[in-house]
Formats: C-alpha cells, structure tokens, sequence
C-alpha cells in the first residue's frame, strides 16, 4: 500500500454490480472472494480478478436486508452508489464491516456545523463553525471549534434531508438532522464536500428509515403530538390544548402503542420518539 494508507480491514464475502452507467444489469451472479479496506480504499477481489473502489468516490451507502429474489442468495448487504455505478457487498460480518466502512469514511472529516439550526420548531440565529466528525457506538460526535460537542445518535434520528443552501455566501450540499437534546427537538446542519455529507445523511438515515411508520392520526391526536413537539411540558398538555387530563392520557396510551411517544417516569410524563418527531416536523410544515 501506498504511504499514509493503512489497512482496516480483510474479510471473506460476496460482491456484484448491480447497477453500471446508470443501467441496470440483468446478469446479477454474486461473486465470492476477499473485501480488503483500507482508509482510502474498497478493494473487491475474485477469481475473475481485483476492482478497486475509492473511498472518496463513494457517494452513498444503503441497503442492509435483502428484499430482492433475484439476489436472494445473501441474507444481507451494503449498497455503494459511485457515481452512476452501484455495488452490492454482502461481508461475512456485515455489521462489522459496515461500522469499519463508516469510520473509514467521516473520521476525522472537517464540515461546517450549524446548531441549533432549529429547535422545537423554530430557527434559530446560530453561525456556521467548523466541526470535526468522529462515528463512535453507532452515532457521529461533532466537535466544534467553540469547544462544545453534537451528538447524532442514529436511533434518536427523526430525519435527515438533504439540500443545498447558501453557506458562507456559496451553494453548498447541506445535511439537515433532526433528533433531540434533553427532549427537546432540535436540527443540526451540517455542510461539506457533496460525498461526505451524502455518506453522513446515509449513516444516520438508518434511524430514520427505522423509525418510519404510516399512521392515520385523529386531530386531536395530532393537537397533543405538535404541542409535545413545540416543547410544551406533558403536565401542561391538557391547558394548553383545551382537553381533560383524562383525555390526554388515553391519547399518550394510544400514542405509546403506536412507538410515537415513549413513558418516562410517571403515567403522565412521556417523550416524543424519532418517529413521533417525523410525524410532528411533516405536520408542522404542512401548516
């Protein structure tokens, strides 16, 4: 290996192209042989010989659970999007490959951070500053130039979009994630080169994909979750939107099955789930 490359990992396991040129194949026939990782490379070798794949040219990671018959041979896999290629890798530790894959990809990344951006729904006046990533226990830790540090738990996740905004005076490719701090929603932006911060959205996607669900709301439903969402207090809920306390809490309960809201300590004090956030964040914007 070339100098300052460093390998990161070595493992048996299946790989196939899937998608060449934005076309895609019809021949889908998985291959067997090693995934070789290093910090600036994903080397495939088989029989049929070696393809390298550069990390900086890895645009996006999906995938995990196999749904598709015609590639049915592997229980699970990544999906690599290069460009208008994209590979399917099936290592025979996944979940090892794909924390290493990570790590591989954002540590040590410099990115310009905005946070909070927004918090309970409102924007906020904070600056651009630069940050550093660090993938760490399925979550990325920012550290900020102020000395202060963002957590991005991938189960705490409500979403994660992708934009482009005018930062700094220039367009540039933004990550917007929403999860909470101390309960409160909260969105933290992140901007950087165009593969970082579409590798970052994919990493913490995972939470978001994990948390979708499609639930019809009653209003008054919908009134309790976008009062939680707003930061109004659980003890507070039945003033502020006109209900009988009894009322509410049969509305936490149905609330609680649905995994939208989750108890905390007493009967009458929840707080909202990633996927609860979703759902309030939707229903906030189409306001």
């Amino acid at each position: 290996m070339s100098n300052g490359e460093q390998k990161l990992a070595d493992t048996q396991g299946k790989f196939v192209q899937v998608v060449s040129d934005g076309r895609k194949r019809n021949d889908i026939d998985w291959q067997t042989g090693r995934l070789i990782l290093s910090n600036k490379r994903l080397v495939l070798v088989s029989s049929e010989g070696k393809r390298t794949i550069p990390l900086s040219k890895i645009t996006s990671i999906t995938g995990r659970d196999n749904v598709n018959k015609a590639i049915a041979k592997v229980s699970g896999y990544l999906s690599l999007q290069v460009g208008s290629n994209v590979t399917l890798i099936a290592p025979k530790n996944i979940d090892e490959f794909e924390a290493t894959l990570y790590s591989a990809l954002l540590d040590q990344t410099v990115v310009l951070v905005k946070h909070p951006a927004v918090e309970g729904g409102v924007v906020q006046d904070s600056s651009w500053e630069k940050g550093r990533m660090k993938v760490d226990d399925d979550a990325v830790n920012l550290a900020l130039t102020s000395g202060s540090f963002v957590e991005l738990e991938v189960d705490d996740v409500g979403s994660a979009e992708l934009v482009t905004k005018t930062v700094m005076d220039s367009q540039r490719r933004v990550a917007e994630v929403e999860h909470t701090i101390e309960g409160t929603s909260v969105e933290t932006h992140v901007s950087g080169g165009k593969s970082d911060v579409s590798v970052l959205a994919s990493y913490v996607r995972r939470g978001e994909q994990a948390n979708d669900v499609d639930v019809e709301l009653t209003k008054e439903e919908n009134e309790v979750l976008m009062a939680l969402y707003t930061g109004v207090s659980p003890f507070q809920i039945p003033d502020f939107v006109g209900m009988e306390i009894e009322q509410v809490e049969e509305i936490y309960d149905r609330l609680i099955e649905y995994d939208i809201l989750e108890p905390v300590r007493t009967r009458r004090e929840v707080q909202l789930e990633a996927r609860g956030r979703s759902i309030a964040g939707e229903a906030v914007s189409d306001q």
